[in-house]
């Protein structure tokens, strides 16, 4: 019995080596078989606190018992402030966002669009209450209500981006596609065109509806090329012929009158040395180059044309979210909200900067913007508050809720 019983106890542990030591190919893929992990972009934790808290400011302390936001300074402030509460899923149906719609549909005039009476700001102010008035539509589709409550706002939204159309400088005011003036819009009283207001007119446009090649959005292109620090059969601008290398590919205030920027010499960004622009030459600043980008994508340029590629390089070469490049801190919430915006439209979840170091932009802007935030929930320009209005926390949350939208 006993030579039964070691003879099986052998062959047990001869059977378990062989086990223990044969490799495991159906336990465990092997590491090259694995499926691959999708990298994770943003911050979500972070974006998700930040903007529940920059809300909770406007709908606490931002808003007037008539339903505004800031009113003294114009009811565009209005319209941002709810197209930033709809952007991060505020019902459409709460009283406080009905309140606020109500307040910009009486600023709905006769000849279409939605204005303060008597303002020098119609194209600006038309422009951001269409883009309110698409997400407020939008949101009620959402809803399940029925289809004549869903469209509401459909025919002001139509009025509206006509009366836009008769606001953009062209034929109809003697300024042909040999004009610097052509295709482009200014504030509204016929001031003379600039890329900010053309290109919200762009955005107000292709939230309404407006097809890439529609004649309005097409004519707005010739202008927004010729805003580019770029010389091409699109931009013969004479200043664009003397664009320091620094410059090439980025965007300028406006090339009307022989060109605008905001860039003041002693603050340059764009150069190393400013004595190595060539005589005439304007700098380039990043807002007015994200925006002119993200012009160029909604009148359907291709992102292979030279230039949006030339843009992109100047973004890779002047990548910073410290700052405005160009103008500092003037403009910063401006630019992250145009920023934020312009990088969801091109569909790219990184950046290359100028050392070849990759940047997930998402993760930069809710880092800067939860840097930025104040305790209450609001944000200001701390640095520099005067200019633009970027002292105003409502203005400021709204544009940085906005950022923060297109993070997620």
């Amino acid at each position: 019995m006993k030579r039964l019983f070691y003879a099986a106890l052998v062959t047990l542990l001869c059977s378990t080596t062989v086990i223990a030591q044969a490799p495991a190919v159906d336990q465990a893929p092997a590491v090259d078989q694995a499926p691959a992990m999708a990298p994770k972009f943003g911050d979500e934790a972070k974006r998700k606190l930040i903007t529940r808290n920059g809300v909770d400011y406007l709908l606490q302390k931002g808003q007037a018992e008539d339903g505004s936001f800031s009113k003294q300074l114009n009811p565009a402030i209005t319209s941002l402030c709810l197209s930033a509460l709809l952007a991060n899923d505020v019902s459409v149906n709460d009283q406080r966002i009905q309140k606020g719609l109500t307040f910009i549909e009486s600023h709905v005039q006769d000849d279409g669009g939605i204005y303060k009476a008597g303002s020098n700001l119609r194209n600006y102010e038309t422009s951001v209450a269409i883009m309110c008035f698409v997400r407020a539509r939008d949101a009620y589709k959402k809803t399940g209500v029925s289809a004549e409550e869903a469209g509401k706002y459909d025919v002001t939204i139509e009025k509206a981006a006509g009366f836009l159309k008769g606001l953009q400088w062209d034929e109809g005011e003697n300024h042909g596609p040999a004009s610097d003036f052509h295709g482009g819009q200014g504030y509204g009283s016929h001031q003379r065109p600039d890329l900010s207001n053309t290109q919200f007119f762009l955005d107000a446009l292709k939230a309404s509806g407006e097809p890439a090649d529609s004649e309005a959005m097409q004519k707005a292109l010739v202008f927004v090329s010729r805003c580019q620090n770029l010389p091409s059969k699109h931009n013969g601008m004479d200043f664009a012929k003397k664009t320091a290398a620094g410059d090439e590919g980025g965007m300028i205030y406006t090339p009307a009158g022989g060109g605008e920027t905001k860039v003041e010499a002693e603050a340059n960004e764009s150069v190393d040395n400013p004595e190595d622009a060539p005589q005439g030459g304007l700098r380039s600043y990043a807002s007015m180059t994200y925006a002119g980008l993200k012009s160029f994508l909604y009148a359907g340029v291709s992102k292979e044309d030279q230039r949006v590629r030339a843009a992109l390089t100047w973004i890779s070469s002047h990548y910073d979210l410290d700052s405005n490049p160009g103008l500092g801190q003037q403009g910063l919430f401006y630019y992250y909200h145009v920023f934020g915006k312009t990088m969801n439209a091109m569909g790219e979840n990184e950046i290359t900067d100028a050392a070849g170091v990759k940047h997930d932009w998402r993760k930069d802007l809710t880092g800067q913007l939860a840097k930025r935030q104040k305790a209450d929930g609001s944000w200001t320009n701390a640095e520099n508050s005067a200019r633009w209005y970027e002292g105003d926390p409502n203005l400021v949350t709204a544009y940085s809720l906005l950022a923060l939208s297109y993070c997620e």
